[in-house]
């Protein structure tokens, strides 16, 4: 059994893209241990997107029309995956997505038509996450906006002043910049004068390590806020400990309490061996998409075509007990998106460590997670 894999496994994206193929390496080799499907080895068939639309296109269509593989789990950068989504739905296979969150991902085509599938919080649950943090629960009016110029900038700024719109408020500053950009302190500068009490980033690892340092040198005071990239190691990294405080969305946080997840962060560890591991939640995402997208075959009873998988996930007639949280029917025929507000936490830099900024949250991290409205 081929499961497809695309995922920047080098380039500026490299190093979530590459703990996303660790998570589905280790699914993979847990699975065959046990037997595989009925006696059926997987064989993970993975190609490197490179972060770039092109070449993931051009992976998509070697794996659907080349390879043949029975389903695809892939796609960390929206752009990416946006530029490659009509190869899977002309030819109806099967697409579930890990890492990748822009909302249009999933909202290109009609649930009751697509075969994209996604098992990442997307960013209309991100945004409205932060800007709950921010408006409601910290009572902050002034926000200034910072977002790449890259589509996923683009999905999560238009998501941001979305949702801030609708708590009566608008950014006093948006700063919008290319990838690579250097320095951003005149602009935190900027904001700060504008009155700015936070701050709240979207853009990827290597970009939100430049706002935290510039953040840092620009001497702002007001929390720093981003969505799940702002968790990469490379953030801390490249900082040099600037992160320190930054706080981001996240599906898992490391936690002591919980066995299950403990032991699945030990196997991975495991697994990597000296290779980098920078991102626990596009391992663990990736590491539930693979075991997720078996629990569906076994209810087809072998059947991979994108219709029959379609339907099995839509209708899962058994909970999925992954490592991010257990799913119970994360899927239906009018959602495809497996992730609500109430299944994220926010979690914070604290000496180089990614830890929950709220103690309740971690009391109730162990505890199911059913989607809102389910």
């Amino acid at each position: 059994m081929k499961v497809g894999f695309i995922c920047p496994l080098s380039g500026g994206s490299g190093d979530f893209g590459n703990s996303a193929r660790l998570g589905a390496e280790l699914a993979v080799k847990e699975i065959n241990e046990v037997g595989g499907y009925m006696g059926r080895p997987l064989v993970l068939v993975a190609r490197d997107d490179q972060a770039k639309p092109d070449e993931g296109r051009r992976a998509a269509e070697d794996l659907v029309l080349n390879e043949k593989v029975d389903f695809t789990v892939g796609f960390c950068n929206t752009g990416v995956a946006l530029k490659s989504l009509d190869v899977f739905q002309t030819h109806q296979h099967l697409l579930m997505v890990p890492v990748a969150t822009g909302s249009a991902v999933t909202a290109t085509y009609a649930p009751q038509d697509s075969f994209v599938f996604r098992l990442s919080p997307r960013d209309t649950v991100q945004a409205d996450f932060l800007v709950h943090e921010v408006a409601q629960r910290r009572k902050l009016k002034r926000v200034a906006l910072f977002a790449d110029r890259t589509a996923y900038g683009e999905g999560g700024l238009n998501d941001l002043k979305q949702f801030l719109s609708a708590q009566g408020l608008q950014p006093v500053q948006i700063t919008r910049f290319d990838l690579g950009v250097a320095s951003l302190v005149d602009e935190v500068k900027s904001a700060q004068a504008a009155g700015a009490e936070a701050i709240i980033a979207y853009s990827v690892g290597p970009e939100l390590a430049t706002i935290a340092s510039a953040r840092q040198a620009a001497h702002f005071n007001g929390p720093l806020l981003g969505p799940w990239p702002m968790s990469l190691k490379t953030v801390w990294d490249k900082s040099n400990g600037a992160a320190e405080g930054a706080m981001m969305v996240q599906s898992i946080v490391p936690d002591l309490s919980n066995e299950r997840r403990m032991s699945f962060i030990a196997r991975l560890k495991r697994h990597a061996g000296d290779q980098p591991m920078t991102s626990l939640m596009a391992a663990a995402q990736t590491y539930d998409a693979v075991h997720l997208m078996l629990r569906a075959v076994f209810q087809t009873k072998g059947d991979t075509k994108g219709r029959a998988l379609k339907a099995a996930l839509e209708n899962l007639d058994q909970p999925y007990p992954g490592v991010v949280t257990t799913h119970d029917r994360p899927f239906s025929a009018q959602d495809h998106d497996a992730f609500t507000m109430n299944m994220v936490w926010l979690a914070t830099w604290r000496n180089g460590a990614l830890q929950f900024v709220y103690a309740d949250d971690a009391k109730k991290a162990s505890v199911i997670r059913r989607k809102a409205g389910t």
